[in-house]
């Protein structure tokens, strides 16, 4: 399943007239799936805390002559349910309708062992990580409910790791999670596609941080493994749900086949 999905490349249009909401937008793969997800004619919402690198990706879209993006800044870690519920709102009112949703933001402050976290900290990277995905995919659900063809995707990890602490428990609760939203709406009458990519190492800032003595020209770069990321938002995966899309280290020169195409 792996390798279709590595190099799917969509039709023109696949997305078009659809509104996905991606999250942790500004960097790394949010940036290279959303650009993705505008070029297949999606209206793109960018949320992330970074307006000013959001508004670089908002000035990319524009330049590519896709539908107009839209620009939602909130931090994730201290967002309450009623910010979220006021996000939704807001989609509502200003684009009508929701299609999809991206949970790409994530936090890792640092690899510890549990004897070293401190419980700050530790509620800190549960919330960022676990809590505020709940949060906002509960706000979400009644406008994805009443799409056509709505579909959640999912950045996990291989979590249960030595010296991950919140961060591995966190990836671990959301796979949980995702799982149960996949079988919650996997019925004719709501029915929802929830899937998970695990893309492996990936040149992103957060991979580079936490990782210091690796060469970040040995990993392959973002906009390399937006295929699965496509696949599962659009109608070509019909009703392809709760799957675990997962690969090993990729090539540093690997190239989504779609890379550079008008």
């Amino acid at each position: 399943m792996t390798e279709p999905l590595l190099t799917y490349v969509p039709p023109d249009g696949l997305l078009q007239d659809r509104v996905i909401l991606v999250t942790g937008a500004a960097m790394g793969i949010g940036r290279a799936a959303a650009l993705a997800y505008a070029r297949f004619g999606a209206t793109v919402v960018l949320l992330d805390k970074q307006v000013a690198l959001m508004e670089q990706v908002y000035d990319e879209i524009e330049a590519m002559g896709a539908p107009r993006a839209a620009i939602y800044p909130l931090d994730m870690q201290g967002a309450s349910a009623t910010d979220y519920e006021a996000m939704a709102d807001n989609l509502q009112a200003q684009l009508g309708r929701l299609d999809g949703v991206l949970l790409n933001a994530a936090w890792l402050a640092a690899f510890m062992s549990v004897r070293q976290h401190g419980v700050e900290l530790w509620f800190k990277m549960l919330n960022v990580n676990l809590h505020a995905n709940f949060m906002l995919v509960r706000a979400c659900l009644p406008l994805l409910e009443t799409a056509p063809d709505p579909a959640i995707v999912f950045s996990t990890e291989a979590s249960g790791k030595p010296l991950q602490g919140a961060f591995g428990v966190a990836k671990a609760g959301m796979d949980a999670f995702c799982q149960t939203l996949a079988q919650e709406h996997d019925d004719g009458r709501h029915f929802m596609r929830v899937n998970r990519i695990d893309t492996g190492p990936v040149r992103t800032s957060t991979r580079v941080m936490n990782f210091p003595g690796e060469d970040p020209d040995t990993l392959v770069r973002p906009a390399a493994v937006v295929g699965p990321y496509l696949f599962y938002m659009g109608p070509e995966a019909a009703r392809r749900t709760n799957e675990l899309c997962q690969w090993g280290r990729l090539p540093m020169d690997f190239v989504w086949p779609g890379e550079g195409r008008p």
